[in-house]
């Protein structure tokens, strides 16, 4: 039983508040929420999704208003992250904003659909090159690399002075390529 407490200012002696811990249903709730919210900061928001909804059925009403907005905010973004692309240059434009956002599995796909298209287009291949070399296959990297070089040689001057590339120039097959 809870002990009485003091008011200094009337002298009565008043029930102190028992101390409640929170219930199972908020902790699953507030566990959903920072789930999700770890998904959505990595821009996961196919994965955050269903978290959020979790969270937004929960108990706390703070925190389930939270979530209801982050609900559409995913969707939002879920929305707008599947462009509509058909050429090359589509393909490559979005390749070139997830390099930049290091989604590389992602814009190594978009590549190589700019590549079917058109085979021949040196700036996908140079992009190719960078999302081949910063996933590690310094080989791949090389070849790509060398493809754009020999459609247009400036590529050479623009990967030598490229901060993309740079880290990947430590690499012998990149930097024999670029002397």
């Amino acid at each position: 039983m809870p002990k009485s407490t003091s008011n200094h200012s009337t002298g009565k002696k008043e029930p102190a508040i028992p101390k409640t811990s929170p219930s199972k249903p908020v902790d699953n709730q507030l566990n959903a929420f920072e789930k999700a919210t770890k998904l959505f900061h990595k821009r996961d928001f196919a994965g955050a999704l269903p978290l959020f909804e979790e969270a937004a059925k929960g108990s706390d009403v703070a925190v389930g208003q939270s979530a209801q907005m982050h609900v559409r905010m995913c969707n939002q973004r879920i929305d707008k992250s599947v462009p509509k692309l058909s050429t090359a240059e589509d393909y490559y434009a979005y390749a070139v904003t997830l390099v930049s956002r290091r989604e590389l599995t992602t814009a190594e796909q978009q590549l190589k659909k700019a590549l079917q298209i058109a085979p021949k287009a040196d700036y996908a291949l140079y992009t190719m090159a960078l999302v081949k070399g910063l996933q590690g296959d310094i080989s791949a990297a090389a070849h790509h690399l060398s493809h754009a070089i020999e459609i247009q040689p400036s590529n050479r001057n623009a990967a030598k002075h490229d901060p993309d590339f740079q880290e990947l120039l430590q690499h012998a097959p990149i930097r024999e390529l670029l002397s």
